[in-house]
């Protein structure tokens, strides 16, 4: 296969089949349609309104369920992992608020499909497909980010369900989501223990939104406050105590996806580069002609042929029901780095209309610069990497 910089020229490599090929013709078709009808807004107030405008077309085309998992014959909550990364591959190429949009309506209800009773999926589940329903994960707090088992928000027993009281920050969707699955510990307890997840509406007495949050790459993120907030025993999802070993499950579906967002910050970034460089005139020729360019381009197209394979490794391991804890902690730290090099690179290219607000290439540097942190920080996923080879080696 002849490199080039089309975005499904990866397809013919071995980890794909041919419904992972109609996927991704179905998602890159979308894209093309798509935009610039969805364009993104130019002030961050009208943001809400263009993330519930891609989540409605996401679903009414179909995209969606590709991030929500249902269950199998067995019965068992099932996902396609290289469909999922393809889709967020596509479409971060296109739009992050896209990419966004459509990998929290997975994030949102994975703990619903991996513990759901039968009436709690089907009374979510086929919205958040369809585009219906937004979802929101509310996982960390101020002070419980990667250490989950930090958490201080609390459940308290009261009559037929429980009372919340806490906060959670961070928390995208935030203010626009219809539902959020919400993680809080019995009092009392401590680290993973004794933490319990729970639907809530987003109209649920005692549920506000505390504050919006703005940031570098600005999307729908919040800090929620739960003041007696109560929720109904039907609202758990599973067994009591058991929430930190779902939101890891969850977070463990999903993992592997971030990884190929970034790839497809990378690839856009990569094509970027060279259009500048084959563009910007310089010293009698143009930027490409100069060696140090061409060295540059070379360590960033290695770098995301590199991302892509581990990406699509870890993806297809999960697919074949292999556990893939440190697979996809490679996937995520080497493809969310090497994301942040290829953009800067692509930014250097560049020059000074690199850094001028309204350029893809500055809107890359901002957009990129998340995917280090959160769902695993590179930290955590070095952790989970060089922890699981000792453990390894000692057993």
């Amino acid at each position: 296969m002849k490199p080039s910089l089309k975005p499904l020229d990866h397809l013919t490599l071995p980890f794909f089949e041919a419904r992972h090929r109609d996927a991704a013709g179905q998602i890159a078709a979308w894209t093309q349609t798509a935009f610039p009808s969805l364009s993104p807004p130019a002030t961050s107030p009208d943001i809400d309104v263009h993330c519930r405008e891609l989540v409605a077309s996401l679903g009414e085309a179909g995209i969606l369920a590709y991030c929500v998992p249902r269950q199998d014959s067995a019965g068992n909550a099932s996902i396609d992992s290289r469909s999922l990364c393809l889709a967020r591959e596509l479409l971060a190429q296109a739009s992050p608020l896209a990419d966004f949009s459509f990998a929290m309506q997975g994030l949102g209800s994975g703990a619903i499909s991996l513990a759901g009773s039968d009436p709690q999926k089907a009374a979510y589940l086929d919205d958040v497909a369809k585009g219906n329903r937004i979802a929101a994960f509310a996982l960390s707090e101020p002070d419980a980010g990667s250490d989950v088992g930090g958490m201080r928000c609390e459940a308290t027993r009261r009559g037929e369900g429980y009372m919340l009281n806490g906060e959670k920050m961070w928390i995208s969707n935030g203010g626009i989501a219809d539902f959020y699955v919400v993680f809080a510990r019995e009092p009392g307890t401590t680290r993973s223990s004794g933490i319990s997840a729970f639907i809530v509406d987003a109209d649920n007495p005692g549920l506000e939104v505390a504050e919006r949050i703005d940031v570098i790459s600005p999307h729908p993120l919040a800090r929620l406050r739960f003041r007696d907030c109560y929720v109904d025993a039907g609202k758990r999802l599973g067994n009591e105590g058991e929430g930190f070993k779902l939101a890891m499950r969850t977070l463990d579906i999903f993992r592997t996806s971030v990884a190929a967002a970034a790839l497809g910050f990378a690839r856009k970034a990569l094509r970027l580069g060279i259009e500048r460089a084959l563009s910007r005139e310089m010293f009698g020729g143009v930027l490409a002609d100069m060696q140090l360019t061409q060295a540059t381009i070379a360590d960033m197209a290695t770098a995301v042929e590199s991302s892509a394979l581990l990406v699509y490794r870890a993806a297809w391991m999960r697919d074949q029901g292999v556990p893939t804890p440190r697979e996809a902690a490679m996937a995520k730290l080497v493809a969310t780095e090497s994301a942040q090099r290829v953009v800067d690179s692509a930014v250097q290219i560049w020059g000074g209309a690199g850094v001028r607000v309204g350029e893809e290439v500055e809107a890359l540097y901002r957009d990129v610069r998340a995917l280090r942190i959160y769902e695993g920080a590179s930290e955590v996923q070095r952790l989970i990497i060089g922890g699981g080879l000792i453990k390894a080696h000692r057993a």
